[in-house]
């Protein structure tokens, strides 16, 4: 009997509501996922992120020429595969009627900046790893302007060039050979510095240690003997020993940075900014004689001064924002700063310290860091509220002494865009944002502070780079008024994410971008895959271009998949409190705000299936896709895991305590936020788990995924692993890249 046949004449017939239907994403052989990602990347080289960075302004000083300034910067030319020394020259007049594009000039002939096939030392290697350094060519310069030195590394080697300075504009028609510097160094020479006070002398590290050469004469000199200490950065001079492992004592024979220092406690979580008068550093010897002959050279009245100290409960974001004015009197010093620990937020002060003597002598060994200290006369607020000035990974300020203004960029408007802002730090008061809104800027100001260039994108338009002339009366300097005056780049079209927010269970707002599903059908579900990272000092939802970065998620749209990203507590550039949220506690916080970003979008979004979502990350997104798999396997049908972090206690240690403090002191947090001492709770179902790793990850090492391998076997839990034997934290080899993302396709479409 049907069920038709089984209704009385009294049964009331009730319609029922049309019920969504499940899309199915297409399933394609191996060669048709490795045509799809050839097409992808093909489309990607359309709209290829390749817009100049690195730019250094140069006034010209010719009364009667057509340019005011010559306009320096990295790029990559049309038609080339690597990044190189150009430069654009800005005119005195445009027509405002029209769109002016700068040129892109040539600084150097004919050269090649890539090692030949690639072959990069295992230093170099290893530098582009820690920079997350995806292009080739030159990818970062020194200038001094004096004299308009430009000095770079490539081709595994060091070379500088000159134009502009004091010797006027060389490249003209034509552009110029650099030289080469010789060495009689074995290894790779890292990162060159120019001396400010004489260029003919620079600095760089070679097989860990610091040395100068003269570039005139070519000679050489040793300066340190480190054992490992430095890093293959002169702004890294940071080291800590094992996690667990004693405390040991320290000492300096050297700090790179003479001058003003930066010095952390062990927990992350003091502070303080020293000054070291260059008398202070004497030569290293192991003859005690030659040692005490150098102390007592020492004038008695030298000594550091601890000019300001922080202290938080949560951690210390180290930046290099750090502007000393000419000193006008010996006991006084002056310097703007940004301090984070004080509000929570990133934000500039004006500080005066007074240089008060200590009781201290060189000969003698001192009895107390306060000896040090000095006081502080004045601290001026010059920017507050619940926003952050941008002070981490990379960024400048620049200051304008002769009007008292300071340009900076932050998020004042929103936490989704970075803007250039001016204040003034003599009355503080009005921030005025320099930049148009809608938009994420990254910024550089001329040294005359007349124009700026911003390189600015939005989720639905790539990267564009414009120059803008700065204007404002004699007697209200603060209210200036860019004027748009030329173009390097125009933007092509692009199918963007859609950014939304919503109020978390914590307290706070958050935010997320989703990618819809290109061949979007009313009343379908569609399977979804999480794109997480969800670890400190990085943000993925913002307004700026996603096209080449998270080029992958748009070609999951493009197949039909639902893409989701949320940055949820522990992200950055959302106040310290936010970030915070991770204190003592990584892998307990993140998935929650996760799981409730994808509830939200499924309710605003009806084309979101819930009952088929994977997640998928790297490195930290790698160690919270296997936490979510862990935590929530109700939600999490699949996870792709990628370099994951398996157990803290064999990680970074300076990375882990910061975040996590010593083992002895967080035990609870240690082990639940190891995720291979939780591998009883993954599903028993197979092919809901694929791991994949490169076998010479020096980051997140492969000691972490074999571990885990290991427990899980001893679990009896099924998994899958993937592993690529020549990579890296990052994949680089481009056929390795290509195998990744079809086998990533491949696994979402035959289990999701």
């Amino acid at each position: 009997m049907t069920a038709v046949d089984g209704l009385s004449d009294s049964t009331e017939v009730v319609e029922m509501e049309d019920v969504p239907s499940q899309f199915f994403v297409e399933k394609h052989s191996w060669e048709g996922l490795r045509d799809i990602i050839h097409c992808s990347r093909k489309y990607s080289g359309m709209i290829a992120n390749k817009a100049p960075h690195d730019f250094q302004f140069v006034q010209k000083k010719d009364e009667n020429g057509p340019h005011s300034h010559r306009l320096y910067y990295l790029g990559m030319p049309y038609g080339s595969r690597e990044n190189s020394l150009l430069y654009s020259e800005i005119p005195k007049k445009i027509r405002k009627e029209a769109l002016l594009v700068l040129s892109w000039k040539q600084m150097l002939d004919h050269f090649q900046a890539t090692p030949h096939q690639g072959a990069y030392s295992r230093e170099e290697e290893l530098l582009r790893e820690r920079k997350r350094l995806g292009a080739f060519g030159i990818t970062s310069y020194d200038y001094h302007s004096q004299t308009g030195l430009f000095l770079f590394q490539a081709s595994n080697s060091l070379f500088y060039c000159q134009d502009g300075g004091n010797n006027g504009f060389i490249v003209s028609s034509a552009p110029v050979k650099p030289v080469e510097i010789k060495t009689q160094c074995s290894g790779t020479r890292m990162d060159p510095k120019i001396c400010p006070g004489d260029p003919n002398f620079i600095a760089f590290i070679n097989n860990n240690d610091l040395w100068i050469a003269n570039i005139k004469t070519c000679e050489e000199r040793r300066l340190t003997y480190c054992h490992k200490g430095l890093k293959a950065s002169l702004e890294s001079f940071q080291g800590y020993p094992k996690i667990a492992s004693c405390h040991v004592k320290q000492s300096f024979a050297w700090c790179a940075l003479s001058g003003w220092a930066v010095l952390l406690d062990r927990s992350q979580r003091k502070l303080q900014l020293v000054l070291l008068p260059p008398a202070l550093f004497i030569p290293v010897t192991d003859d005690p004689a030659l040692r005490q002959e150098s102390l007592e050279a020492v004038p008695s009245n030298t000594q550091p001064y601890i000019i300001y100290e922080e202290t938080t409960d949560v951690w210390i974001n180290v930046h290099d924002i750090f502007y000393p004015f000419i000193q006008t009197t010996e006991d006084e010093f002056t310097f703007i700063w940004v301090n984070e620990s004080k509000t929570g937020f990133s934000h500039l002060y004006k500080i005066t310290s007074l240089l008060q003597p200590g009781c201290y002598h060189w000969t003698e060994d001192y009895q107390h860091v306060e000896d040090f200290k000095c006081a502080i006369k004045e601290e001026v607020t010059l920017t507050s509220g619940e926003w952050e000035v941008l002070a981490r990974h990379g960024s400048k300020i620049w200051v304008n002494e002769a009007t008292k203004l300071v340009y900076f960029q932050g998020t004042r408007d929103t936490p989704l865009e970075h803007h250039l802002y001016v204040v003034s730090c003599e009355s503080p008061g009005d921030v005025v944002r320099l930049t148009k809104p809608g938009f994420s800027h990254s910024c550089s100001v001329s040294q005359n502070f007349d124009f700026f260039v911003s390189h600015y994108s939005n989720v639905s338009t790539p990267p564009c780079v414009h120059v803008y002339k700065l204007t404002s009366s004699e007697g209200d300097p603060l209210h200036m008024v860019p004027e748009f005056w030329a173009s390097m780049m125009e933007s092509p079209d692009y199918n963007p994410p859609e950014i939304f927010d919503f109020p978390g269970k914590s307290g706070f707002q958050l935010y997320g971008m989703v990618y819809k599903p290109h061949n979007l059908q009313p009343g379908r579900k569609h399977p979804t895959v999480l794109f997480v990272y969800g670890g400190p000092q990085v943000q993925l939802v913002n307004n700026s271009f996603k096209g080449m970065k998270y080029l992958r998620l748009n070609t999951l749209a493009s197949l039909g998949y639902a893409v989701v990203v949320i940055d949820g507590r522990g992200s950055c550039q959302r106040g310290l409190e936010f970030e915070g949220a991770l204190k003592n506690k990584m892998g307990q916080v993140e998935i929650e705000d996760q799981v409730e970003g994808l509830q939200y979008v499924a309710e605003k979004f009806n084309f979101v299936d819930l009952s088929r979502v994977a997640i998928h990350g790297w490195s930290y997104g790698g160690f919270l896709s296997l936490m979510g798999l862990i935590q929530r396997p109700n939600v999490f049908k699949l996870a792709i895991a990628g370099a994951p972090v398996t157990v803290w206690m064999a990680y970074d240690t300076g990375y882990t305590e910061r975040y996590m403090d010593v083992p002895e002191n967080n035990q609870q947090g240690y082990e639940e936020g190891s995720v291979a001492l939780h591998v009883d709770k993954l599903p028993s179902e197979p092919n809901r788990l694929l791991i994949l790793h490169g076998f010479l990850d020096e980051n997140v090492h492969f000691f972490h995924t074999n571990f885990l391998v290991s427990q899980i076997i001893r679990a009896g839990k099924p998994y899958q692993l993937q592993v690529y034997p020549n990579e890296r934290h990052s994949i680089r080899c481009p056929e390795s890249g290509e195998h990744y993302e079809i086998m990533l396709l491949h696994f979402l479409q035959q289990y999701l």
